[in-house]
């Protein structure tokens, strides 16, 4: 039984926006990066402007786990490997694996890898 996910920038994106694919995620347990956050903080800040974008950042920063330097290693040969992926999402990639955790993303360039829950 999957007791948590890993959320990648574009899952947050999609949440955010109500796509109702990602309902299910609803009260499940989510995990992510202090890099998946930026990203996110920054599309928000864009679009909907700092204090909500500060108040979202506030709120997820509970699901942060952090990354070691393995982790950065091995996200570099995945991205040397696939190079239409960026850093943050083959980090993020990696965290999900080292934590067991399906990697959740409607991005594309991971619909085929392993441990990837792909929804668009």
């Amino acid at each position: 039984m999957i007791t948590s996910y890993f959320f990648d920038t574009y899952s947050f994106i999609e949440s955010h926006k109500a796509n109702s694919r990602y309902e299910k995620f609803k009260g499940k347990a989510i995990i992510t990066t202090k890099m998946n956050l930026m990203e996110f903080h920054y599309t928000l800040l864009r679009e909907v402007g700092k204090n909500l974008a500060d108040i979202h950042l506030r709120y997820l920063q509970k699901f942060i786990v952090e990354f070691e330097i393995e982790h950065i290693k091995l996200a570099n040969q995945l991205r040397r490997k696939y190079k239409n992926l960026s850093y943050v999402d083959c980090l993020g990639y990696i965290v999900a694996l080292a934590n067991q955790v399906p990697f959740v993303t409607g991005d594309q360039a991971f619909k085929n890898l392993p441990n990837v829950e792909f929804i668009k």
